[in-house]
């Protein structure tokens, strides 16, 4: 088998923080700290919010800090006490975003944390190894029924004598194992570590010594024999660079030979001519997703490569180190070592390490530690009479996915229920008292019911049964959490409350400060003064990186108008010997449209061509009859710059090259070889928008060349603007944050004069401890 089919899985999965021992909750009546209108709010909920959102902070327990959260915390419940009133919290749409947020929130209260922890370091510790092993597979269902467990077991044995015996582990492999790679690599997996396989079959490997093979190991794939051929310190992880050529098993031997001559080619003029190696790697490398970002490739440890590429890269030491040519399966790589990188510290490691064994196939030894834990918790008590009745029920049509169960009839006149009746309202197993009934049970056999042709039907009854309690005592647990843990009581109230304020802020306040177009310009007016400009200069600011950068930029700059690169048009075609557009060109004429009508600073310069001995001005009519399509579809003539070529060409169509206003296409232009050679900016700059700007202030129009922190500036002052008010427009952000919290304010002073406050300083005082 190849390793990805014991691949446990790297998905990580986001865990909420809680803590799984927390204090359990008391019914007790407790303290209010104060009243909003008739709405008691508990003390112990204030003083628990407080203390998880303070707690750490220096001024924690102090009367100014008392009082300011509790004045945040009053506004908060007053809105959700209005949300409330209005029966927000009783809409569909509401309950299942609430009961979305509870499964994610209960996840980490429906496991043990101290298997988790065990696992975690387990799992970081086996991380210091790495195991070079072999394998021989049986498979086995996971769900397989005991004869065939018992068969399949019996042979694995057999296999292990045999090996055991003195016979070759790779040939007996190849032989008889039911891993299809085991026919070319004899069972060879290579090294692997910690969470790179299924848990049963890590451990195994990992309790192996080096030439001994393992007893026989059951996972969800069948039954394994592993051999352990060494083991070795873990290399951490590597990140490289790679420059590729394409060359695969089955490709034409003359293709095969043209890879190889490019590659040693490529690896010449690396090494003897020290060509640069993002330039070459830009030019010929062919592996598509990394040839523009130098060749790197994503950091990656052991066991995650190909072997030949994987055993080349972690032997280079030296970061810049070029490896010869490599083949692979794909092609011939030349290999550039960035960094290695070590094992990181069980600290850096632990989040993610938690992630991966809640996927991992070792949960399911958290899941039996979890289900003993609430089983004993929560008082499970079997009833081995029913279980027997129930199992007693089984039959083909359960195999067969076809069963199906009716209730039994309600009792006749005689008032004496049917010994169905009676059998199937036996209580299984209950669970702190509550009673699941076989009636229960059959119902939940019927909706989770699956074909299993060939099984016996006693042992999938067993099996749907097993399921059940699972079930059964995992929802009990999830349905008891508020009352059993207040951590997660606590969490999901604010999940709750959070939702319905989410809903009333929005309609109240952020909503309807920018929909409410005539208030907010009302509250702008009436607030003018608060939205001024200092003075302010018009012009542009060219940096760049080098004098000569500057300078071309400046000379360009004076153009106006500059051509898009990235704008890259099929010429427009035309029948032999007249200026009519064949219809392939109209298709690209229309994507032209399309991007003249999106961006309306773009232009473009139509250039007609004509072969030799083409009638006199065809060049010119062809230009001109792509303008004529382009004003058809909408675009202005003003838009469009119409050129014959002079000489024949030996095309029949017209170029259409784009050009722009925006200065953005020019820093495109300046930038094609570094991103951050060249930035301009035009605008009116206040003080603080510009540090370069900022030291020209007080000069008047002019053009100022400046060297500042290693950078080279152009600074053009067109003219000086005077303070005065802003427009609306140009305080439209600071304007309706302003107004959100006007109205938020105006709504808060409503709310206490509905349920007016009343503060119980004796809890308050309480809290106050500094």
């Amino acid at each position: 088998m190849h390793k990805r089919i014991l691949y446990a899985g790297t998905a990580a999965v986001g865990l909420l923080a809680a803590c799984q021992a927390t204090k359990p909750t008391t019914a007790s009546k407790q303290p209010v700290i104060e009243t909003l209108g008739t709405t008691p709010v508990p003390a112990g909920e204030f003083a628990y919010v407080y203390r998880k959102n303070n707690g750490t902070a220096p001024e924690y327990g102090t009367r100014p800090s008392v009082t300011e959260y509790l004045d945040l915390y009053t506004n908060f419940k007053l809105k959700v006490l209005e949300a409330e009133q209005r029966g927000l919290d009783t809409t569909q749409a509401f309950k299942r975003e609430l009961d979305g947020y509870k499964q994610q929130l209960a996840q980490p209260y429906l496991t043990e944390k101290s298997v988790t922890d065990q696992l975690v370091r387990e799992a970081y510790e086996r991380m210091g190894k790495e195991i070079n092993a072999s394998h021989i597979l049986l498979r086995l269902a996971p769900d397989a029924e005991p004869k065939d467990t018992l068969a399949a077991y019996q042979k694995i044995v057999a296999l292990r004598q045999r090996v055991s015996g003195g016979e070759n582990f790779e040939q007996v492999a190849r032989e008889v194992s039911e891993d299809p790679s085991a026919r070319e690599n004899g069972g060879k997996l290579g090294y692997f570590t910690a969470m790179q396989m299924v848990y049963p079959f890590e451990s195994a490997a990992f309790k192996t010594p080096v030439g001994q093979v393992s007893q026989p190991v059951r996972t969800r794939f069948g039954y394994h024999l592993i051999k352990v051929n060494d083991i070795r310190p873990a290399q951490g992880e590597i990140k490289v660079a790679h420059l590729m050529i394409r060359s695969t098993p089955g490709m034409p031997k003359a293709d095969s030979v043209t890879a190889k001559k490019k590659i040693d080619e490529l690896y010449s003029r690396l090494t003897q001519r020290k060509e640069p190696w993002e330039k070459l790697v830009a030019q010929f490398s062919e592996d598509a997703g990394s040839a523009a970002n130098g060749g790197e490739l994503p950091p990656f440890g052991t066991g995650r490569m190909i072997p030949s590429f994987e055993e080349v890269a972690f032997k280079m030491s030296t970061p810049g180190e070029l490896s010869k040519p490599v083949q692979t399966p794909y092609g011939w790589h030349i290999i550039k070592l960035i960094e290695k990188q070590p094992v990181p510290t069980f600290a850096a490691m632990e989040p993610s390490l938690k992630s991966k064994v809640a996927k991992d196939s070792r949960s399911e030894l958290n899941k039996a530690a979890f289900l003993k834990r609430v089983r004993q918790e929560n008082q499970f008590v079997e009833n081995q009479a029913a279980k027997d009745y129930v199992l007693g029920k089984a039959d083909t049509a359960l195999v067969n996915g076809r069963f199906k169960y009716a209730a039994p009839a309600a009792p006749a006149a005689t008032g004496k229920a049917s010994k169905k009746a009676e059998g199937d309202a036996q209580t299984l197993f209950s669970i702190k008292g509550k009673p699941y009934t076989a009636a229960d049970f059959f119902t939940y056999a019927q909706q989770n019911q699956r074909p299993r042709p060939g099984a016996e039907p006693r042992f999938v009854t067993q099996q749907l049964y097993d399921q059940y309690v699972e079930q059964s005592l995992t929802n009990y647990e999830r349905d008891n959490l508020e009352t059993k843990y207040e951590d997660y009581r606590m969490l999901v109230k604010e999940y709750r409350d959070g939702i319905l304020l989410f809903q009333l802020m929005d309609e109240k306040v952020w909503s309807k400060a920018i929909e409410d177009t005539v208030g907010l310009q009302k509250f702008f007016t009436e607030n003018q003064s608060k939205y001024q400009w200092d003075a302010r200069v018009q012009g542009t600011v060219i940096s760049a990186a080098s004098p000569e950068l500057l300078a071309k930029a400046k000379q360009q700059l004076k153009a106006g108008r500059y051509e898009l690169t990235r704008l890259t048009l099929q010429p427009a075609g035309y029948s032999p010997g007249t200026d009519k557009l064949l219809k392939g060109a109209k298709l690209n004429l229309d994507r032209l449209v399309s991007a003249l009508q999106a961006d309306t600073s773009l232009s473009v310069t139509l250039t007609g061509r004509a072969r030799k001995g083409e009638a006199a001005g065809m060049a010119r009519r062809r230009a001109a009859a792509v303008a004529t399509y382009l004003t058809e579809k909408g675009v202005a003539a003003g838009r469009i710059r119409q050129v014959a070529q002079a000489k024949p060409a030996t095309e029949i169509s017209t170029l259409q090259v784009m050009s722009s206003t925006s200065t953005s296409a020019l820093e495109e232009q300046l930038n094609a070889q570094n991103p951050l050679s060249v930035q301009i900016t035009q605008k009116a700059f206040a003080k603080g928008d510009n540090k370069v700007v900022d030291e020209l202030m007080g000069r008047g129009p002019g053009s100022y060349d400046v060297q500042k922190d290693g950078r080279f500036y152009s600074v053009m002052i067109d003219k000086v603007l005077p303070a005065g008010p802003k427009t609306l427009a140009e305080a439209r952000g600071q304007a309706t944050s302003d107004y959100q919290n006007y109205l938020e304010k105006e709504w808060i002073a409503q709310l206490k004069a509905k349920n007016p406050v009343q503060i119980n300083q004796a809890e308050v005082d309480k809290l106050v401890t500094k």
